[in-house]
C-alpha cells in the first residue's frame, strides 16, 4: 500500500539516537507567540497560506507556555509587560528558543521612553535577532531556519537545563526592486 510495500521484509535501518530525536525536536517546534505590535501581522502572515510555516512543523501557534518550546517576541515590550514575558519564558518547557523579532523587541526601536523595555535580551535570552521595522515574514522564516540548523548540529540538549543564548542575527535576504512609476496626469 505505502513504503512497506516497497521494502524487503529483512532489512534493517542504522543511525544515531540523537539525530533521531534531533531530528524529531526540529520538526515539531511549537511556537509561543508575544505579538504585541505591527511585528504580530508579520508573524501572522507568516502563518498564512503565502509563507505557510506548517513546512516547518509548526502550524500549532499556542498560547500555553507549557507546550511551547519557541517563543516568538514580536514587538515592543513595555515594562508592565515584562513580568508577564518573564513568567511565560520561564513556564515553557526546556529545550526553550527565542526569537526577537522587529526593531521594538531588540532594541526599543523608536520608542526610547522609560515605559519600554530597549531590547528584551536584557531580561530573557535571545537566540535569534530578526532585525527590521516590522521584518518581512522571509527573515522570521530564515530565523527559524537558524535555530533548526542549530538543533541538527548541537546534540542532546545539556542535562542541567542551562544553556547560552546563541545571539544570531539574520540579515535581510530579499532585494528591494523599485516601483512602477508610468503614471502620469494629463
Amino acid at each position: 500500500m505505502g513504503i512497506e510495500s516497497a521494502l524487503p521484509n529483512d532489512w534493517v535501518l542504522t543511525t544515531q539516537f540523537k539525530r533521531v530525536i534531533n531530528w524529531a525536536r526540529r520538526n515539531s517546534m511549537w511556537p509561543m507567540p508575544f505579538a504585541t505590535a505591527c511585528c504580530g501581522i508579520e508573524l501572522m502572515a507568516t502563518a498564512s497560506s503565502r509563507y505557510d510555516v506548517a513546512r516547518f512543523g509548526m502550524e500549532r501557534m499556542g498560547f500555553s507556555p507549557r507546550q511551547a518550546d519557541l517563543m516568538i517576541v514580536a514587538g515592543r515590550v513595555g515594562v508592565k509587560m515584562l513580568p508577564v514575558l518573564q513568567r511565560i519564558y520561564m513556564q515553557m518547557t526546556e529545550p526553550k528558543w527565542v526569537i526577537s523579532m522587529g526593531a521594538c523587541a531588540s532594541t526599543g526601536g523608536v520608542f526610547d521612553t522609560y515605559a519600554t523595555v530597549q531590547g528584551c535580551d536584557q531580561f530573557i535570552p535571545v537566540d535569534v535577532y530578526v532585525p527590521g521595522c516590522p521584518p518581512r515574514p522571509e527573515q522570521l522564516l530564515e530565523g527559524i531556519m537558524a535555530i533548526q540548523r542549530h538543533i541538527d548540529q548541537e546534540g542532546m540538549p545539556p542535562t542541567d537545563g542551562k544553556r547560552m543564548p546563541l545571539g544570531i542575527v539574520v540579515q535581510p535576504n530579499q532585494a528591494l526592486r523599485p516601483q512602477p512609476v508610468g503614471l502620469t496626469i494629463s
